[in-house]
């Protein structure tokens, strides 16, 4: 199971956000460079970035930043998310560097749109879910729908998608650990793997989360925890190691 950084731009910045609202953002950096660095050197293996503007402008917005990270470490695996709507805008951050596009609110409201994406670019493109109460909101989390995230997760089975991102919002940013039977129910669901997101705190959640990620969970993204010192990124990766 692999531990991702993730780093949050907004207006250029590296923030973290508390249930996905933007005013009420804590900012942790003004050099998202320096910080994906900061990360790198710990020993992560890959970087979760999300354009928290593109969420909303529904077009990527902090691109240049993205494309320095990427380039700075061209070996290193970035997935992306926030504000992917077209087959142009993925194509730009792969040949920008990015190894993995989230696919989130295009992926709820045109389904189809995943399976042209995998076939145009096979082997790239995450799906990200984010759910409140296992339903399944859009547009920077603004608006929740009636869909339930597992029989939407069904639906890309056989489209070719890498992952899954799946965030439990009640818990993102929040401090209050991952809502591991949610995710495990996630995992469950389809034979795509998960990568867990939202709530992660300290190395009894990457315990939890370890515990099962034989069901399919393959990674944990982990934001605020990192960033005010409750988890470290290289103790947790080498607990998912089976070193600690």
């Amino acid at each position: 199971m692999l531990i991702i950084p993730a780093i949050d731009l907004k207006d250029g910045q590296c923030v973290r956000l508390r249930q996905g609202l933007m005013d009420d953002s804590t900012v942790f950096s003004d050099e998202p460079v320096a910080m994906a660095r900061r990360w790198v050197e710990a020993g992560c293996r890959r970087l979760h970035l999300v354009d928290l503007n593109g969420a909303f402008a529904g077009e990527p917005v902090n691109g240049e930043v993205v494309t320095a990270i990427a380039r700075t470490w061209p070996q290193l695996p970035i997935q992306i998310g926030g504000g992917i709507r077209s087959l142009e805008t993925i194509e730009h951050y792969v040949r920008a560097g990015v190894s993995y596009v989230i696919i989130g609110t295009k992926a709820v409201k045109e389904p189809a749109f995943v399976a042209e994406a995998c076939a145009a670019f096979p082997g790239r493109i995450i799906v990200g879910l984010d759910a409140k109460d296992g339903l399944v909101a859009t547009d920077g989390w603004a608006e929740v729908s009636t869909l339930l995230a597992t029989d939407l997760a069904r639906q890309f089975e056989s489209d070719g998608v890498s992952a899954i991102v799946y965030t439990d919002i009640a818990r993102d940013g929040m401090m209050q650990g991952v809502n591991v039977e949610a995710t495990l129910t996630m995992a469950r669901a389809s034979s795509i793997p998960v990568i867990a997101s939202g709530g992660i705190t300290n190395l009894d959640d990457i315990r939890a989360l370890r515990a099962v990620a034989s069901e399919g969970i393959c990674g944990a993204i982990t934001g605020r925890a990192i960033y005010e010192g409750t988890l470290d990124v290289a103790a947790a990766q080498r607990l998912c190691d089976g070193e600690g």
